[in-house]
């Protein structure tokens, strides 16, 4: 059994994003860039499937310009056996990322795909349940176990009463949160046996996929800042605050 896992590269978490003073996007320049925290939830679940003896192969891949092939081995130094980078200079909606994800699994004859739920940069939350239609198989999100049983997986999953179980029919696209594992640590000898790792590159005209979307960015800002509190002396205070305030 053959499993993709995506990959996006974003900023790394702990960098304090700044936006630009037009207005027109991140500062990224000389900003540190890493894997999405969720991706690697997703990875490191695919290589614990594999090592398991329940896959013979992890697949990573991600669209973008040759800036992601750093992302890419770092997959290849987690344990991944190759990786596709989708080639392309746009950047792409989770409609279209879905179409390149859906191209490469029917390609490669992959049996499960896993995804993070979400990348930290645009929040989306909404690659794999459209990745999961196009290809009219089942989907299983926010994973927080997975399980495999044949030719099933059986997937638990945080919902607002507690937990729920869903069996689904392999091929299918499963998302994963952040409390189904902890990824491993990369070493020096796994980076460096990643460089000789295979790294194909394949564009998205090849794949047969459009740069297509109806999402267009005006403008970014950042959070405006937080009104300064204040300290009360009792309960009676409090109350008068907040119906000064309007809240009662």
């Amino acid at each position: 059994m053959k499993i993709l896992v995506g990959i996006k590269r974003v900023v790394d978490y702990n960098v304090r994003v700044r936006v630009l003073p037009d207005g027109s996007g991140v500062d990224i320049d000389g900003v540190k860039m890493s894997v999405n925290p969720f991706d690697e939830i997703a990875l490191e679940e695919a290589l614990r499937i594999r090592e398991a003896g329940n896959a013979d192969e992890v697949i990573v891949v991600s669209a973008g310009g040759d800036e992601v092939q750093q992302q890419l081995r770092t997959g290849l130094a987690m344990g991944a056996d190759r990786a596709i980078q989708v080639k392309t200079g746009e950047p792409l909606q989770p409609l279209s990322v879905a179409r390149a994800f859906l191209k490469v699994v029917e390609r490669e004859g992959v049996e499960l795909v896993l995804l993070g739920k979400q990348a930290i940069d645009d929040d989306n939350s909404q690659t794999a349940q459209m990745m999961a239609a196009l290809w009219d198989r089942p989907q299983a999100t926010f994973a927080s176990e997975v399980k495999l049983d044949g030719g099933k997986a059986i997937v638990t999953r945080e919902v607002d009463v507690g937990l729920e179980t869903v069996e689904v029919d392999l091929p299918a696209v499963v998302s994963v949160d952040l409390r189904l594992n902890e990824p491993r640590f990369v070493k020096l000898p796994d980076i460096m046996k990643a460089k000789r790792k295979p790294l194909e590159t394949v564009s998205l005209e090849d794949l047969g996929v459009a740069v297509e979307g109806n999402l267009e960015i005006g403008s970014y800002e950042p959070p405006q800042p937080r009104e300064k509190g204040i300290m009360v002396e009792d309960a009676a205070q409090l109350m008068g605050e907040l119906k000064n305030r309007g809240l009662l």
